[in-house]
């Protein structure tokens, strides 16, 4: 199962981002989304884990956890939508 944590400090990357989760059960993959142009953190990610039993259990104990004084925000991903792309100028 895949899971968005959103409202994460702009110094998590995808170790600490993995370490998070990782008490819950086997994480697959975990991704802190960064801005191509800064380098810098958008504030949330992805994080995909082995078992849905153990995702499930990830998100009732995380959501709304403070992690370095911002409360997480952790749900089931939901698939992303097809929209066209911006024009870059």
């Amino acid at each position: 199962m895949k899971i968005y944590v959103g409202n994460l400090p702009y110094s998590v990357r995808d170790a600490e981002l993995e370490e998070i989760f990782s008490p819950y059960g086997e994480v697959i993959s975990a991704n802190v989304i960064i801005e191509r142009e800064t380098n810098r953190s958008k504030g949330f990610g992805f994080v995909e884990m082995a078992s849905n039993e153990d995702a499930l259990e990830a998100i009732s104990q995380l959501n709304g956890k403070e992690f370095n004084g911002r409360g997480l925000k952790v749900n089931e991903a939901k698939p992303r939508e097809d929209r066209p792309r911006k024009p870059r100028y």
